[in-house]
């Protein structure tokens, strides 16, 4: 038995959330929708503009919230991130703790720095924009990893964002082939629809002879794949990965489990922030997977999750959710 059922890797983010209208966005010249990079002179003068709307702070990134959505169901799980020797630091390491989560935080010596941020735009239509400072995040690379970790784990889980930088994808590409010469299952996020479209060579570097599993929402898909026919985005998915899943929000979600193309149906509810929806998907699937449920079990317990979770503000549902919507999808 492995210790953990998934090894997650990421950018370790403080999330910071504003509630704001697209006009707010257009006026600062803010690209709605979509994840853009900052650096720290913008992010001081958003943070300065839009004091009046700030909203709440938690630990975030996008792979973290997944192994946290995995711990929260039961599971139990190891994150390499990147964070400095700051206040910000000091508080994702105690927020991964209390989660329940191992991490190479515990074993590493943290360096001067600055932790690094997501201001996260929700508009009334229930989309997300961000503005990410990756901060020491940057610098996200080999040293760390823990290799027996991973070797100890059903599941490696790359964040499609660490594509970005060099450091970043080379960690990525580094613990996929720690990974599969151990026999452990590997798995990866696209992210973002400017990842898909701008850093495609990366991502197949990162999947290089081919993964087990590819999460992806449908913009992300149809840009990867350089197509308009979502049939054919599946069909080119299936060249790079043994199984997907395709999130298509109010649509559903189509899952592939290396046979079957499986189409999981929405959960109809009232929206009012989508932000980690996709996070969410993915760490509840993960943990069907690795708890014995089929990958169609496993998708009905992911969109169960990610409905919950869009009917409240954060990227996280409460211990106690979590629990009930689990419980309720296993009596079904």
């Amino acid at each position: 038995m492995a210790k953990y059922n998934v090894y997650g890797m990421g950018n370790a983010l403080l999330d910071v959330e504003f509630k704001v209208t697209p006009d707010i966005l257009q006026n600062l010249g803010i690209d709605k929708g979509v994840m853009t990079l900052i650096e720290a002179d913008r992010q001081q003068q958003l943070l300065s503009e839009l004091k009046d709307y700030m909203g709440k702070k938690s630990g975030g990134g996008s792979a973290a919230n997944s192994i946290i959505a995995i711990s929260q169901f039961g599971g139990k799980c190891f994150y390499s991130c990147k964070v400095a020797n700051d206040d910000m630091g000091d508080s994702y390491l105690q927020d991964l703790v209390e989660c329940g989560i191992d991490t190479n935080l515990q074993q590493q010596e943290r360096e001067p720095g600055i932790t690094g941020q997501c201001l996260v735009f929700v508009t009334p239509d229930a989309d997300r924009t961000m503005n990410t400072h990756l901060g020491i995040s940057a610098q996200f690379s080999e040293n760390e990893i823990v290799p027996e970790a991973i070797r100890d784990s059903e599941y490696l889980y790359i964040e499609g964002y660490l594509v970005a930088d060099p450091k970043g994808k080379s960690a990525a590409i580094k613990a996929r082939e720690i990974a599969q010469n151990a026999g452990v299952k590997v798995s990866l996020s696209l992210s973002d629809l400017n990842m898909a479209k701008f850093f495609k060579p990366g991502f197949l570097e990162i999947i290089g002879d081919g993964i087990d599993l590819i999460f992806s929402n449908e913009t992300e898909a149809l840009t990867l794949a350089e197509t308009e026919d979502l049939n054919q985005a599946a069909e080119y998915l299936k060249t790079l990965s043994k199984g997907f899943v395709i999130t298509r929000g109010g649509e559903g979600s189509w899952v592939y489990d290396g046979n079957n193309l499986i189409e999981v149906a929405a959960h109809p509810v009232k929206a009012v922030d989508t932000v980690g929806a996709g996070d969410m998907f993915a760490g509840a699937f993960l943990y069907g997977l690795t708890h014995g449920m089929s990958h169609e079990q496993a998708g009905k317990l992911a969109s169960a999750a990610s409905a919950q979770l869009v009917t409240s503000y954060g990227p996280r549902l409460t211990p106690q959710e979590a629990k009930d919507v689990l419980a309720e999808v296993k009596a079904a």
